[in-house]
């Protein structure tokens, strides 16, 4: 329910000058019509050498400024933040976590909910090395990422890394999703989502650092997945813009259609599904992390080899690893032959996880070159395979090329 701004305001005011309970806190996005002087504004108090700070990190989009404010001026400086026109603001305490966004019509919604750990604001802050996602982040103690105190696990260091590098991975092309989200809230679809962490983590990245106003829309095929990423959504505040929905990545019907289409480490074919549903909704910004590659590795073994490759299939761990680069290559050759512009990168290093390919595709529109189609074909007939997205998107392709026929599977 909306409530007026200014005493809304006014105990966020309080939250941010309790150098005992203020953890954390995040002013971002924009109020119509208004812009704030910078992007986005952190504050949280820290314990120098000096004595205790109020420590305010502002962002112009090129970069940080950093200021640690004595006792005495910091009310001036809350005052200064608190009357700029942020469209949002997250403040975690250590008794709640409170979300406040300022409505069209100058109003104040507030969502307070329950801390999702009590840490204790971390004072020492001195040593902290910057993240793109700080470890004491409610949602990475939240999925046991980081503990109680806000410091990553032992055991969950690879998974930080994941998360990691796999914003990282997003940051090149956030401007192409930005623009194509306009004015409306970034729609963000992640099919076959399963346990969803990288997504979560991208919708919290979206929105506390970046100020984004973001859907976020899980698809999985099993309940318990969309029971235990629903409650961890619920119990982060976030069940107003994140939802999950059970059921095949085929057969899910969304409308609007999405700005931004994850797939991330989805079984086998299951990327070839996202990937063909994101094309067909012409999506404009698409990243998949394919997982096993189960079916082109099925066919190679039951075909003959061009000449003179023999020996790349010869052995079955030669053959499992030449259908993961076969596969994801035609791929990334179907998604140039229906106008995208397409990358494929290591978003991990392997020692972290074998499974570290991203193709990365921003929508174009560019009509297909003879040279895509003829590559297409000849990597396709060659080795006698069709691949799954080409099964999936035959009729997009056929229109693509003037109606030309796709090569027959070989058996």
């Amino acid at each position: 329910m909306a409530e007026p701004l200014a005493g809304a305001l006014d105990r966020i005011r309080a939250d941010l000058l309790d150098s005992d309970r203020l953890v954390r806190a995040v002013a971002a996005g924009r109020r119509k019509s208004e812009r704030p002087d910078f992007r986005r504004a952190e504050l949280r108090w820290v314990d120098l050498r000096d004595g205790r700070r109020l420590q305010v990190v502002t962002y112009d989009g090129r970069q940080a400024f950093t200021r640690n404010v004595i006792p005495d001026r910091a009310a001036a400086m809350v005052d200064d933040l608190l009357g700029q026109p942020y469209g949002n603001w997250h403040v975690d305490t250590t008794e709640a976590t409170v979300q406040l966004r300022v409505t069209m019509k100058g109003e104040a919604q507030v969502h307070r909910s329950p801390p999702v750990a009590s840490p204790g604001p971390m004072r020492l802050h001195d040593q902290v090395k910057k993240r793109l996602l700080d470890p004491a982040d409610p949602f990475l103690r939240a999925v046991g990422i980081s503990d109680e105190q806000g410091r990553v696990t032992a055991g969950r260091r690879n998974k930080y890394r994941q998360v990691e590098e796999f914003l990282r991975a997003v940051e090149p092309v956030l401007d192409r999703a930005r623009e194509a989200a306009g004015d409306e809230p970034m729609r963000v679809v992640d099919l076959g989502c399963g346990n969803a962490y990288l997504t979560f983590a991208a919708y919290r990245w979206l929105t506390d650092v970046h100020g984004l106003d973001v859907h976020l829309t899980g698809v999985d095929l099993r309940g318990e997945a969309r029971q235990r990423n629903t409650a961890l959504a619920e119990s982060l505040g976030w069940g107003d813009k994140v939802r999950f929905v059970e059921g095949a990545i085929a057969d899910v019907d969304l409308e609007p259609m999405p700005h931004v289409v994850f797939a991330l480490h989805a079984c086998d074919t299951a990327t070839d599904d996202a990937l063909a549903r994101a094309v067909r909704w012409q999506v404009p910004v698409v990243l998949a992390a394919p997982c096993c590659h189960h079916d082109v590795q099925r066919q190679l073994g039951s075909v003959a080899a061009p000449q003179p490759y023999g020996p790349l299939i010869r052995y079955g761990i030669l053959r499992e690893r030449f259908a993961d680069v076969l596969t994801d290559a035609v791929r990334a050759a179907l998604l140039r032959i229906l106008g995208y512009r397409v990358e494929v990168v290591e978003f991990v290093e392997s020692r972290h996880t074998p499974r570290n390919t991203l193709l990365r595709a921003v929508r174009t529109g560019s009509p297909a070159a003879p040279l895509q189609l003829a590559e297409y074909v000849a990597l396709t007939s060659d080795w006698g395979v069709r691949p799954a997205l080409g099964e999936r998107l035959a009729s997009e392709v056929d229109a693509a090329v003037g109606r030309q026929s796709m090569p027959a599977r070989t058996t």
